[in-house]
Formats: C-alpha cells, structure tokens, sequence
C-alpha cells in the first residue's frame, strides 16, 4: 500500500542536530499512521517516536522526549523527525514505517511497512 524512503541521516557531533525526512509513495499518505525506530549494532529494534494520520496523537520513547520532534506534512507526503541535542547514544540506524491505524505505537510487530532505513552516527 505504501513505499517509504529515508534521507537525512549521517555524521554530527554531540550535541549537534540532524532532521530525517520519510518520503511515502502515493496519495493515501494522509491514512497512514507513521513512526520511527532506530537499530543499533547488537540491539534490538527500538521504538523512537509515531504520529498518527492526522497528527494528533504523538508519543516518544523517553530517551529522546524533549531532545525529537515528529512531525508530519501530508501534502508532500513526508514525515520528519527533527533530532537536537544528539548523544552518542543515538547513533543507529533509523526506520521509518508506517500502517493503517496503530494502537500501540511501540511495538515494531505492530507496524507493516518499513523503509530500508538511514544511518545516524554521533560522534562523542
């Protein structure tokens, strides 16, 4: 149903900032739920931030509460997600997905589509 693009990853310091962009194929953006994880070498996937369709109701794991900031353009069919303040911590790579109206935002079973992911690499 949807084809989903990750740009916008790569190399900052501590501290520094960097803003991912999803791109969604199609004219249905606007039906989709969208989230974000990220995947570091040796861990599990891990739940980052989701918005839903229409943009009200967003939720963040706490590790990165206050520090991201989804958010989503339906017209151009893009979510984002601005990161401040990076840790080294956050170095992954970073998932965007998305699925018809998801319940529980942090589970990664419970979204079915999933771009091929962008790095993120924070250097201390």
């Amino acid at each position: 149903q949807v084809q989903l693009v990750e740009s916008g990853g790569g190399l900052v310091q501590a501290g520094g900032s960097l803003r991912l962009s999803c791109a969604a194929s199609g004219r249905t953006f606007g039906t989709y739920d969208m989230g974000w994880f990220r995947q570091a070498p040796g861990k599990e996937r891990e739940f980052v931030a989701a918005i839903s369709r229409r943009g009200g109701r967003i939720e963040y794991s706490d590790s990165v509460k206050g520090r991201f900031t989804i958010s989503r353009e339906n017209a151009e069919n893009t979510v984002y997600l601005q990161m401040n303040n990076l840790r080294p911590e956050d170095t992954a790579v970073y998932y965007c997905a998305a699925d018809g109206i998801v319940i529980n935002f942090k589970m990664a079973r419970n979204w079915d589509y999933w771009g091929r992911g962008t790095q993120v690499t924070v250097s201390s």
